[in-house]
């Protein structure tokens, strides 16, 4: 299964917990208000104040770089912004009026595991960390390396939908960014908030073409 490289986001922690902006990532489509003509948007990645897209309307696609100014991203005439995370409203600025357009987030394909990378987090909660590596996605197993309490045991977890479950330990994640870690000790159970660390390969999290 190929992992596509390009399609990583850098969100700074500080915009994530204020704007939700991974919240924004993904496919959208929908119709617009007046003439029900389909519309669609899709959000590569985000880095920085810069974002990957693909804008489908008129029955062609134009891709390019938007700009991020806190939970919105406009690219051309047209902004775009969500504040749950399922439900796109699309503004359009061209020509004679405005548009507007209401999207759906669209299911990821199977053969995409949004799980598969290297988490980590810290709960000021409870006072655990715990960080959760996903090296492959095969079907309903998964290789894995989970690390609670210091401790790193390594396997084959159970893959069910955005879940994982690996011995006492399980992550889950609803948009590929953001995710929890629920892990058992003796009768206890312990949720660590984790988020997806950029891959290995983006050695540098600066963007020289921003």
């Amino acid at each position: 299964m190929a992992i596509v490289t390009q399609s990583t986001s850098q969100i700074s922690p500080a915009n994530e917990r204020v704007y939700h902006q991974s919240a924004l990532l993904g496919e959208w489509k929908g119709n617009w208000a007046g003439n029900n003509q389909a519309v669609g948007f899709k959000v590569v990645n985000i880095r920085g104040a810069r974002a990957q897209v693909e804008y489908t309307h008129n029955g062609h696609t134009e891709r390019g770089f938007g700009q991020v100014s806190g939970a919105l991203i406009t690219f051309g005439t047209v902004t775009v912004g969500t504040k749950d995370g399922k439900n796109l409203v699309l503004l359009s600025s061209a020509g004679a009026g405005k548009q507007t357009a209401s999207l759906e987030k669209q299911a990821p394909p199977a053969s995409d595991s949004r799980l598969i990378g290297s988490w980590g987090g810290y709960s000021s909660d409870n006072g655990k960390s715990a960080s959760f590596r996903i090296l492959s996605v095969n079907g309903n197993e998964a290789q894995v390396s989970v690390t609670t309490d210091g401790i790193t045991r390594q396997g084959t977890g159970i893959v069910y939908k955005n879940v994982i479950m690996f011995g006492q330990a399980q992550i889950a994640t609803d948009d590929g960014q953001n995710g929890k870690i629920i892990y058992q000790v003796g009768t206890k159970s312990f949720m660590v908030p984790v988020t997806k660390y950029p891959p290995s390969d983006t050695s540098s999290s600066v963007d020289k073409t921003a």
